[in-house]
């Protein structure tokens, strides 16, 4: 384990807990732990023990690093929660974990996922947008999975609905390691205001 550069010193990793998805997004997932652990990050993300958001946990923690996890007091469950967590913390409801999550971490890593998953990634952007965040926010594309969202924004930018400039609000890698290898060097690009 390294000790962590760049000023990122813990990371959230915002992903699907479904068990049902298939065996190379696990994979991805697995290799992205590992390689926080491998880096000396702390990860911070929802707690779980299932689908992509275990995976994570488990591969971080196959590498000897610190596993925070923060989930709302109904996912309290045996077999949802991971037990094997460093610190395991109960928020009311997943708005305040998501406020959690954002308060402990220094940038954040975006695997496939769901809805949840989703929203959660849209907020961060959104904030960056709106200068409430200069935190970096990287999507790890698998099998391209986010093709569709990116080509979603750039027909906001193209039809005026976003401007330009929003497609700077968040990077796009193919692997865990460039990933993480883009927030240690990141640089906060100037945010124009929204409106002008």
């Amino acid at each position: 384990m390294t000790a962590a550069t760049g000023g990122i010193r813990s990371v959230s990793v915002y992903c699907a807990s479904s068990r049902a998805v298939g065996p190379e997004f696990l994979h991805t997932a697995t290799e992205l732990g590992r390689a926080i652990g491998r880096r000396g990050i702390h990860l911070v993300y929802g707690g779980a023990s299932i689908g992509l958001m275990g995976a994570v946990a488990r591969g971080v923690h196959q590498e000897k690093g610190r596993v925070v996890g923060v989930l709302p007091r109904f996912f309290m469950v045996k077999g949802i929660r991971y037990d094997e967590a460093d610190e395991l913390i109960v928020t009311e409801d997943m708005r305040e974990r998501k406020a959690e999550m954002d308060r402990r971490s220094d940038g954040f890593i975006v695997l496939p996922g769901g809805i949840g998953t989703l929203e959660e990634a849209m907020e961060i952007i959104s904030m960056k947008q709106l200068r409430l965040t200069a935190k970096p926010l990287v999507f790890i594309n698998t099998l391209n999975y986010y093709d569709g969202l990116f080509a979603l924004f750039e027909e906001m930018v193209e039809l005026r609905f976003a401007k330009a400039e929003t497609l700077d609000l968040y990077a796009v890698r193919p692997d865990s390691e460039t990933a993480l290898d883009y927030l240690l060097s990141y640089q906060p690009p100037e945010i124009h205001s929204k409106w002008l």
